[in-house]
């Protein structure tokens, strides 16, 4: 048994959880996410938990695969009933001379001392805001109930520019600590 999907969810005030025909539902103030679980793993909602369990009548190729369902599926209903209750946000910095990131509504601009400027349309769950300060480096803040969908744009956004090593230009995540390496050494003969 999963150590991770032995754990109930808590539902919390304003939030519903609805199960049917293999998908949970979630609906709440940030949003409504919905999500297939497989039918080796059975979903039981009641007194604000929603508690998942191992099928022993289910029949897969690979038994260790119910395990793993098991654990999957309860961390992605938590995910679910925490981001339609409170949200996710990440925020991500641009480290670089010229650097800039605008928005108008859900596009974004991104100049990355590239020739061109790079422009990116955002799915409607995602809320985009971006913040540029003298003598600071330029932010982007999303928002969004869905941390998957969250976590592929900034994967995204991200693979535009890579931070590097050895000047530690590049997108990375507000707080993120970049390995630094010292270059080739000065008089090395």
């Amino acid at each position: 048994m999963s150590r991770i999907g032995k754990l109930p969810v808590v539902i919390p005030a304003g939030v519903t959880v609805a199960f049917k025909d293999d998908v949970i539902t979630v609906k709440g103030p940030k949003g409504e996410l919905s999500q297939y679980v497989n039918p080796a793993i059975t979903v039981t909602i009641d007194n604000g938990h929603v508690a998942l369990a191992e099928d022993t009548n289910a029949m897969l190729d690979n038994p260790k695969q119910k395990h793993a369902y098991h654990g999957l599926y309860r961390a992605l209903v938590h995910n679910m009933v925490v981001g339609v209750s409170e949200g996710y946000k990440k925020e991500l910095e641009l480290v670089g001379v010229g650097y800039r990131a605008s928005n108008q509504g859900n596009i974004m601009e991104l100049v990355l001392g590239y020739t061109h400027s790079i422009f990116i349309q955002l799915p409607p769950e995602v809320k985009v805001e971006t913040k540029s300060e003298r003598n600071k480096n330029p932010l982007i803040i999303l928002e969004s109930c869905d941390k998957q969908l969250l976590g592929q744009i900034c994967a995204k956004i991200r693979s535009f520019r890579m931070p590097e090593p050895y000047k530690g230009k590049g997108i990375k995540f507000v707080g993120e600590e970049i390995r630094r390496k010292s270059g080739k050494s000065a008089g090395a003969k």
